[in-house]
């Protein structure tokens, strides 16, 4: 008989500007947030300089989460890469959650052109940089489901 689940985590994958805060915003959902961490950590939300403290808040956050058995988690950073997202595969796993990504497949033009909108602007050669480090989420890295939203040149 298959253990029964206590609930998913369900992270965001995508480069600034793909889409992620809006999606989350639109359906009333408040994730735990690497521009609000940034935020509450370093008083500013556009800064770049400690990654490491910002995501180890993230963990913790999450950890406590799942340790009081919430059933819907949220998180919102870009996850470039599988090694970005490795700690929280592990995590679901070792708390008994099942883990969904959802891929925002957006292109970096578009990226770029909402980044230049945006009151937090990301440099323009390390939105490229992230560009080149995105690697597409998918089920064998350990994710039971992932959902992909494709946004057009707009």
């Amino acid at each position: 008989m298959k253990k029964q689940k206590k609930g998913q985590i369900i992270l965001a994958v995508g480069l600034p500007g793909s889409g992620k805060s809006t999606y989350f915003r639109k359906r009333e959902i408040q994730p735990l947030s690497s521009d609000t961490l940034r935020l509450w950590l370093l008083d500013d939300e556009t800064d770049q300089q400690s990654p490491r403290a910002v995501f180890a808040a993230m963990r913790m956050l999450l950890r406590a989460r799942l340790q009081l058995g919430r059933p819907l988690n949220y998180v919102d950073a870009t996850h470039l890469t599988p090694r970005e997202r490795k700690p929280y595969l592990e995590m679901a796993r070792r708390f008994g959650y099942d883990i969904h990504a959802v891929y925002f497949d957006t292109p970096l033009e578009t990226c770029l052109r909402r980044n230049r909108q945006r009151k937090r602007k990301v440099p323009t050669e390390v939105m490229e940089r992230f560009s080149r480090k995105l690697v597409q989420p998918t089920i064998a890295e350990g994710f039971q489901k992932v959902s992909v939203i494709r946004v057009g040149k707009q």
